[in-house]
């Protein structure tokens, strides 16, 4: 199973169904909500070169938003 950082803030709707999407699948996550934590805030910026969430790092690809079919892809479902 891949390791998978799931970077997102609260209110997020999109991060909401990105988690969802995970647990539905019994996928393991580490959140790290990047509005309370600087440290993951620049991780996240630094490898996606992006500030919008939800990011999702699965170690070899990185998602920036929430994208069902691809995600299905890269979890190889």
């Amino acid at each position: 199973m891949k390791t998978v950082d799931l970077y997102t803030i609260s209110d997020c709707t999109y991060c909401v169904m990105a988690k969802k999407f995970l647990d539905a699948r019994n996928v393991l996550y580490h959140e790290y909500d990047v509005m309370k934590d600087m440290a993951a805030r620049e991780r996240m910026i630094a490898i996606s070169h992006q500030r919008g969430v939800p990011v999702i790092d699965l170690g070899d690809e990185v998602f920036v938003g929430f994208n069902r079919a691809e995600l299905e892809k890269a979890l190889g479902r």
